[in-house]
């Protein structure tokens, strides 16, 4: 069962445990006047629904799905791999390193709000709904809440 939480901005930043679902800031922008920051986590093996465009959607296993690929059918001999590995590196240029650079930030941004169960939703760094992965059910949730503590 979903359940909704309010925490500080401090203890969110702290090693405190967060579960979090799905928010959408288009049900969010016509209940608040304020614009929203709303960032899923989540896994690509777990189904959303109703992601707009302004939500920010974190996929913590696209790191090792890059370095699945990067890494995919190498040589036993280390040298050799290792070699191969990099030349798929070299050959992805800038974009794959853009990738995996966003890749891991997102990874970090998780482990700073210390989320621990997937899928996760952070609104505005300060509102969390847990397990809920339909958007429509997640946003009216925090927006009945803002609603109440304005």
């Amino acid at each position: 069962m979903p359940s909704f939480f309010v925490r500080p901005r401090s203890t969110l930043r702290g090693g405190s445990f967060l579960r979090v679902a799905i928010a959408a800031a288009s049900a969010l922008a016509s209940t608040c006047t304020q614009a929203t920051e709303v960032k899923v986590f989540t896994l690509q093996s777990i189904p959303l629904v109703g992601i707009t465009p302004e939500v920010a959607v974190v996929r913590l296993d696209a790191a090792s799905r890059i370095e699945s690929r990067i890494g995919a059918q190498l040589p036993a001999d280390p040298q050799h791999a290792q070699a191969i590995a990099r030349e798929r590196l070299s050959q992805g240029g800038e974009t794959l390193q853009r990738e995996l650079a966003a890749a891991y930030q997102g990874v970090a941004d998780a482990w700073s709000l210390g989320i621990t169960t997937l899928p996760a939703v952070v609104v505005d760094r300060r509102y969390v709904v847990y397990g809920e992965p339909d958007v429509a059910k997640a946003s009216a949730r925090v927006a009945a809440y803002r609603k109440t503590r304005p």
